[in-house]
């Protein structure tokens, strides 16, 4: 096939080149990675674009879809969603998939990390080793084996999470939506309720309307001065000023974040907090996870462009 008989597609996000790269031997790539940038990509190629490629950060809205006659499909690169108007798409007819499972292992693994990290104080005390400091850097730190924990957001991710902590003798319950059938782990019917019964706390939830600032001072006060806190589901999920006063003045022990409101630009709010660790947005990097992301892509993209349903639709 020839470049130019390539499907035109818009990768509108930015993105690595390598990932770029390998949809380029698919499709004729037009890569905006910034938003200010969509109307002027729309108005130019806007009816010669048949998918969009975006991410849940990112997303794309009803009034750019509207602009784009031949547009069969928007893919999310990668498992989130949450800005991707899906359900302006089902009203115009366009598709919509996301990469459902494609970084379960990655993040769970990440959640983990995050968790053992900041219980055991790896990083102060890593990094006080460096400045020739040992004794005022070495003091007990909980143990994690036996230890109860909560997972608000009991999808894949959620469910590796456990998967995962009952190799350390954990005790799980979780807090969702609704209660999973296939699981033998406690449900509590309110995240306050489930915050009081653990030691740690892992979010795993989507972000969105639903569950903006859903982890605000009550429950990091019902999680109390010896609980931990980390997310690695959406930023928006946890208010980043309610998470600092309560680090800063002992309301929880600790916490560990992957995604954080306002990224790329941590919260002023956040800065400066020794019992705070954060990482930018990398839970879901490993090469595995992006070969998966590519796979699900093109997967879904060109079941749509041959007129069959999305592989892994977005759930509306």
């Amino acid at each position: 096939m020839t470049q130019q008989a390539k499907p035109e597609v818009m990768v509108a996000f930015p993105v690595a080149a390598s990932a770029l790269e390998a949809l380029r031997a698919h499709y004729t790539v037009h890569h905006v990675p910034l938003v200010a940038e969509r109307q002027a990509a729309v108005t130019k190629l806007g009816s010669r674009i048949v998918a969009v490629i975006t991410n849940g950060t990112f997303g794309w809205d009803a009034s750019l879809m509207r602009q784009m006659p031949n547009l069969k499909v928007v893919a999310a690169f990668g498992a989130g969603y949450e800005n991707i108007d899906a359900v302006a798409a089902q009203q115009l007819g366009i598709a919509t998939s996301h990469g459902r499972g494609t970084n379960t292992i990655s993040v769970a693994d990440h959640a983990l990390t995050l968790l053992f990290a900041i219980v055991r104080d790896i990083v102060v005390s890593a990094e006080g080793l460096q400045q020739g400091k040992w004794q005022n850097i070495r003091h007990a730190r909980p143990d994690i084996t036996g230890r109860r924990l909560g997972i608000f957001g009991l999808g894949l991710i959620g469910q590796a999470i456990a998967t995962r902590a009952r190799a350390f003798d954990m005790s799980i319950a979780y807090c969702n939506r609704k209660p999973n059938p296939e699981v033998a782990y406690e449900y509590v019917a309110t995240l306050e309720g489930l915050a009081e019964k653990v030691d740690f706390l892992i979010c795993a939830a989507p972000g969105g309307v639903a569950t903006k600032h859903v982890v605000n001072a009550d429950i990091l006060r019902a999680l109390g001065p010896q609980g931990y806190l980390v997310n690695v589901g959406r930023g928006s999920v946890v208010d980043s000023d309610a998470l600092a006063f309560a680090l800063r003045n002992g309301h929880i022990a600790g916490a560990g974040l992957d995604v954080f409101e306002g990224e790329p630009n941590l919260p002023e709010s956040l800065k400066g907090i020794s019992n705070l660790i954060v990482t930018p947005h990398v839970a879901g990097f490993s090469p595995d996870s992006f070969e998966g992301y590519i796979r699900s892509v093109v997967e879904n993209v060109d079941a749509c462009l041959a007129g069959r349903p999305a592989v892994t639709p977005i759930p509306l």
